[in-house]
């Protein structure tokens, strides 16, 4: 275990869609199956849909939480343009995994700037990418605050060091229990993403 590789995790996204709890579910994941594990956070004006970003480091062993740039396996965005900002943090061979979000930052609600009209094809230029209509799939199942879940899922069919089993039994603990069935099938919704995306990816080879 001690020689396994470092998995990075980097997700971006604005104040109150559930970043932080999302990357402690991941890292608690890692945790739990004996790796060692490394986070940090950054909280910009979250009340206020500030940008936050969470970085996760796991594997044999981690010295630092710190990600380098252009060393993310993983980037998770959460909005559009946040994942824009950060797509610099990917590994080419990396991959990004998309929700299909805007929420427009204040320079464009007053018309000083433009919302970028091609996000998906731009993130593609700098690694692999899913893009997961996870704010409308959460809405249309009742709880729009679900898609980090969906998109947990579309990152664990990524991540082969864990179980279906293991990342429901942390959903479980992380989660309130009210809201855990719903969430767990917004996860599998988020697994059934991915899936249908890799098989088209391969069919298109």
């Amino acid at each position: 275990m001690k020689d396994r590789p470092v998995t990075n995790i980097f997700f971006a996204g604005v104040g109150g869609q559930g970043i932080i709890l999302a990357s402690d579910i991941v890292a608690e994941l890692a945790f739990r199956a004996g790796f060692d594990v490394k986070k940090n956070e950054i909280h910009g004006l979250s009340q206020r849909g500030g940008s936050v970003t969470s970085q996760v480091r796991y594997g044999g062993k981690v010295h630092t939480p710190i990600i380098m740039e252009g060393d993310a396996h993983f980037l998770v965005g959460l909005e559009i343009l946040e994942t824009l900002r950060w797509a610099h943090m990917v590994r080419p061979d990396g991959h990004i995994i998309l929700n299909r979000q805007r929420i427009l930052p204040a320079p464009v609600v007053l018309g000083d700037a433009e919302y970028p009209a091609d996000a998906a094809e731009t993130l593609s230029e700098y690694a692999p990418t899913l893009v997961v209509p996870a704010f409308e799939t959460a809405s249309e199942m009742g709880d729009a605050r679900m898609a980090n879940s969906v998109l947990l899922g579309a990152l664990s069919a990524f991540l082969p060091d864990f179980s279906p089993d293991d990342w429901t039994a942390v959903l479980s603990e992380k989660l309130k229990p009210a809201t855990l069935r719903a969430n767990l099938d917004a996860f599998e919704r988020g697994r059934g993403f991915a899936a249908e995306w890799a098989a088209g990816r391969a069919k298109a080879v």
